[in-house]
């Protein structure tokens, strides 16, 4: 009998060899772009049946860890943020006022609390890269690729940090925050407002200027409120 649905011994046959793999991957030292043990070999390792082999590299290749190919076999890749920004972007549809304040909201924690690292980390480089992808948003074609630049602007700012961890949350959460770049949008904005919001937080970085980079930056990020036909209370929100 095949044994991929054996549930007798913590999980099915196949969850079990999930984790074999992957406990194998990390015991061997296994890096992206390095090549599993073959079909049968894993059969033998794991005494299992094929069946439950190749069931478990579906589950892997879904995952995004693994490539796996005819007459390659399979491959350690790293797909996973892919994987979950593709789950992501099905909820990105509409743009509701809540999911603004609670993606803003988040961004807001992030980029206005990284000042200090990036003042630490800055270098002339680094700002002339920032203002040519600034040069770029007002160059772009169209408001989706303005908004690409204007992502790029952004995450260029956080990777001074060196903080990978949150590059990659910004990677999942790019489809929703690209809706919301997007979300009333013209050329005049992108030309004038948002071009002028991202040269005056350089500026305040070049300045080392802790407490106008903060509010430069929430200023920035709150811009879009004016989208959903809000007045907000606060002096420090445009409208």
């Amino acid at each position: 009998m095949d044994d991929a649905f054996d549930d007798s011994a913590g999980g099915s046959a196949v969850d079990q060899v999930v984790a074999q793999i992957r406990d194998l991957i990390e015991a061997d030292g296994l890096t992206v772009g390095d090549k599993l043990p073959t079909e049968r070999e894993l059969c033998d390792r794991f005494t299992t049946s094929r069946n439950t082999v190749r069931e478990a590299m579906r589950m892997l290749k879904a995952y995004g860890i693994v490539d796996v190919r005819p007459k390659v076999g399979a491959t350690i890749v790293d797909h996973r943020m892919n994987r979950a920004l593709d789950i992501f972007s099905f909820n990105v549809a509409e743009i509701s006022r809540k999911t603004f304040d609670d993606i803003q909201g988040f961004r807001e924690l992030i980029e206005t609390g990284i000042a200090l690292h990036i003042f630490d980390a800055v270098t002339p480089a680094d700002l002339e890269n920032l203002r040519a992808i600034n040069r770029q948003m007002v160059q772009a074609r169209s408001i989706v690729e303005a908004s690409e630049y204007d992502f790029q602007f952004h995450t260029a700012l956080i990777a001074l940090t060196g903080n990978k961890s949150t590059l990659d949350i910004y990677g999942i959460m790019k489809p929703v925050i690209l809706r919301i770049m997007q979300r009333g949008k013209t050329r005049r904005i992108i030309e004038g407002e948002t071009f002028e919001e991202h040269e005056t937080v350089l500026r305040a970085i070049e300045a080392s200027d802790n407490l106008a980079y903060q509010y430069l930056m929430r200023t920035h990020l709150r811009a879009g409120l004016a989208s959903f036909g809000v007045t907000p209370g606060r002096p420090d929100i445009k409208t």
